[in-house]
């Protein structure tokens, strides 16, 4: 029988000392979708799926989700379309919406993998986002995109640059995502009917303050795991259950 299974492999927030940055793979039926891709990706996949117990590695990787284009959420995204170009010899697939896709290559990924030298003396040779990347637009609202096993909705958040929150479905079970934003109660209804919630709590400027999670109706808040916390916050005595990497949890 399929599941719907979330490996938690990061839970910092950008400037953490201790934890990794937020990102997490989903499986099901064996397939696997990375949400969100800091560097270094293979050291954090390969130590949250050491922690789990979990077979796991990049290379298992059927297609990856970008919320936006913040250092902490697509700074392994060089790497891997790199590992997945040369190493495995296919394309990384990503989904995202377009307006966070916008930039993708031309702010984020060209300075350093649009051109390349590939031998002594030989011209520089330009290459394009397609070379490296197999790229599927989400559109808005609640119109699915199937991933594989995988169906996958988006909706806007309030943030600082582009964002999409998720709504993951498989195997009959849902999982919401809040991605960065801003405390948003239409979002909190937009991710109600998910079976589990993972919300980002963090007080920095365009982010959700903790207390805010905290006025959630009650059976709405029984739901949020919270996830992109600061170091401050003691797990052991969060008002709402933490996240935790290297850990494997069945939604």
């Amino acid at each position: 029988m399929n599941h719907l299974q979330l490996l938690c492999l990061g839970t910092g927030d950008a400037f953490s000392s201790l934890y990794y940055s937020s990102c997490f793979a989903l499986e099901s039926g064996g397939h696997w979708l990375l949400v969100d891709c800091p560097h270094p990706i293979r050291k954090i996949v390969r130590e949250g799926a050491l922690a789990a117990g979990v077979a796991f590695d990049v290379s298992k990787i059927d297609a990856i989700v970008l919320t936006h284009l913040h250092g902490d959420h697509v700074s392994g995204l060089e790497c891997l379309g790199y590992y997945f170009r040369y190493i495995l010899g296919r394309s990384l697939v990503v989904y995202t919406h377009a307006d966070v896709a916008q930039a993708l290559w031309s702010g984020v990924l060209s300075g350093s993998m649009e051109w390349v030298i590939e031998k002594p003396g030989a011209l520089p040779r330009q290459r394009a986002l397609d070379d490296f990347f197999d790229l599927h637009l989400l559109p808005d609202g609640d119109e699915e995109t199937r991933a594989g096993p995988f169906r996958l909705t988006c909706r806007k958040t309030i943030h600082s640059v582009p964002t999409i929150a998720l709504r993951c479905t498989a195997a009959g079970r849902c999982l919401g995502y809040s991605a960065d934003t801003m405390f948003d109660p239409t979002l909190i209804d937009w991710l109600a009917d998910a079976h589990v919630i993972i919300h980002e709590a963090n007080s920095a400027f365009m982010h959700t303050n903790l207390t805010d999670l905290l006025t959630v109706r009650p059976e709405v808040r029984e739901k949020l795991r919270i996830t992109h916390y600061p170091d401050t916050l003691d797990l052991a005595t969060a008002p709402l259950p933490p996240m935790r990497q290297g850990t494997l949890m069945t939604i």
